[in-house]
């Protein structure tokens, strides 16, 4: 039998509800699925039992009643909910030993804690709107997508972090191609589905209703979806998004291809809010996070909800084994 290798999961913001979650999802996942906390140890919730570890490989060997914890010394402790920008370039540097790791074949894929982009900026000027950023730099460059999944839905935004008014200007051709091959590539390596179904949504009302509710749902969206049909892809689209997501139309595809932010997140979040997943398509590692942010206002009062770190641990476990084959 290969070698088990765990999942590296880098801390997040270490005032945030991060350390608390992992610890919490170390006690629900034991050895079923062996993963390492990259980060501080003091940091972690007073009392916690964890284990100080050299190299990835030991993880596999800590008693399931402990945390593996590959330790990284930061600036200063953390005190929960209260931001100290002093700790920004220790979170910066977890992720980045995290990648390295999984990119020397000493762990199977990458998870990242929540991170706060503000913190980070102040303490250490990071100069990238988020994690799927500096991931796709620290792989060279890589062309990347964001997607959202969930047992019951997969969802992937073509245009994400900007103004509402901003997006039909940001749809173009050469844009909605390019999320839509990656996605593909990226179920049928990441996923192991040999033929992919993609359901793309119009971006007006009833998909544009003709011309009558504006023009991109057939000048932009309609060509590349003919285009990749005809190339073979399971394909179909523009739909109208708000007939998309209920179970029956689920059913019909494997991931549903989404104009903006909004119209992606809002099913895939009342769907299932505590169970999704955030993925980063087209990179030469694999990497997921937990759908939620770092929760400051109760981080370290116990109650943090670790079902979303569990299912991003669970599916870069899966995905790595996908990969692998």
């Amino acid at each position: 039998m290969a070698e088990r290798k765990p999942v590296a999961l880098s801390c997040g913001e270490p005032a945030g509800i991060g350390p608390e979650i992992a610890v919490k999802a170390r006690g629900l996942l034991g050895r079923d699925l062996p993963f390492f906390w990259i980060g501080d140890p003091r940091h972690l919730p007073a009392g916690t039992d964890f284990t100080e570890i050299a190299r990835p490989a030991e993880a596999t060997e800590v008693p399931p009643d402990r945390l593996p914890v590959l330790p990284l010394a930061f600036a200063a402790p953390a005190t929960p909910g209260v931001l100290n920008p002093a700790n920004a370039a220790g979170v910066i540097a977890a992720i980045r030993r995290g990648v390295e790791l999984v990119q020397a074949g000493e762990a199977s894929a990458i998870c990242t804690a929540p991170l706060h982009k503000k913190a980070l900026k102040d303490g250490a000027g990071f100069a990238f709107p988020g994690h799927t950023e500096f991931l796709a730099d620290l792989a060279g460059g890589a062309d990347v997508v964001m997607m959202l999944a969930a047992p019951e839905l997969r969802v992937v935004p073509v245009t994400i972090h900007i103004p509402l008014a901003e997006v039909p200007v940001a749809l173009t051709s050469d844009l909605l191609e390019r999320a839509i091959r990656i996605t593909h590539a990226g179920l049928v390596r990441d996923f192991g589905l040999s033929a992919p179904r993609l359901a793309v949504a119009g971006l007006n009302p009833h998909a544009g209703e003709g011309g009558a509710m504006g023009h991109e749902d057939a000048s932009v969206i309609a060509p590349v979806v003919t285009r990749l049909a005809a190339e073979g892809m399971a394909i179909f689209g523009p739909l109208p998004a708000d007939t998309m997501f209920h179970p029956r139309a689920r059913a019909a595809y494997d991931v549903a291809i989404c104009m903006y932010h909004d119209q992606a997140l809002i099913p895939i979040k009342t769907v299932n809010f505590d169970g999704g997943v955030n993925v980063t398509l087209g990179l030469p590692f694999v990497r997921t996070s937990p759908d939620h942010g770092t929760a400051l206002d109760i981080a370290g009062r116990g109650i943090a909800e670790p079902s979303s770190l569990v299912a991003a641990l669970r599916m870069a476990h899966e995905m790595a084994t996908a990969r692998g084959r």
